[in-house]
């Protein structure tokens, strides 16, 4: 049996509560809160030495989490493309190919096949400098001319010209266009990984 019944059985009637036989006793009944307190501790005065320590412990912390910081900042982020697999470098020796020396005379040879090849792009760079000199000159000695005899006609020869500028040049492509493709609007899935600094 509950308290609320136990009062209604009983019919009490308080002119403070209000508690009336036949009426609901729970509108009646108040219950405060129950506190849980304790009276507040008295603050220990602590040794100014001790207070210290513990600061400086603090600040030892913050120091070698700073230190570790950047010791961790020099590393790069690694790239995973750039990363040799594992079972590559398990299998470098069965990939690794074993070539015969090669001996004096064919290294002499090769030595020399290189140095008449520098000569010879040497001498045709050489070639290719002079001939834009006496074109150059040439021009120039014919600018010179053509000044001499009409100014009108000099301007007019130095004049850029409109027609040569818009050039389109269409040539060969890497791979031949696919007929009726419908090009993707700048859609690509993202695939980066995510990096988290501790």
């Amino acid at each position: 049996m509950s308290l609320l019944a136990a009062f209604a059985r009983l019919g009490l009637q308080s002119s403070r509560t209000g508690i009336v036989p036949g009426v609901a006793v729970s509108r009646c009944l108040h219950i405060s809160p129950v506190l849980c307190a304790e009276p507040l501790k008295k603050k220990k005065k602590l040794d100014p030495q001790i207070i210290k320590q513990r600061e400086d412990r603090k600040k030892k912390k913050i120091e070698k989490q700073i230190r570790r910081l950047e010791k961790n900042a020099r590393q790069l982020k690694p790239v995973e493309e750039l990363e040799v697999p594992l079972e590559l470098i398990d299998e470098k020796d069965k990939r690794q190919r074993k070539l015969t020396p090669l001996g004096n005379a064919e290294l002499e040879e090769r030595a020399l096949l290189k140095k008449q090849w520098a000569h010879y792009k040497h001498e045709e760079r050489v070639a290719d400098f002079q001939i834009i000199d006496r074109l150059v000159q040439a021009q120039n000695k014919a600018l010179a001319e053509l000044r001499s005899e009409s100014e009108e006609l000099y301007q007019a020869a130095i004049e850029v010209d409109p027609q040569l500028l818009p050039v389109t040049v269409k040539g060969p492509v890497a791979t031949p266009p696919i007929k009726n493709y419908d090009s993707p609007d700048g859609d690509y899935l993202h695939q980066s990984m995510k990096w988290e600094v501790k």
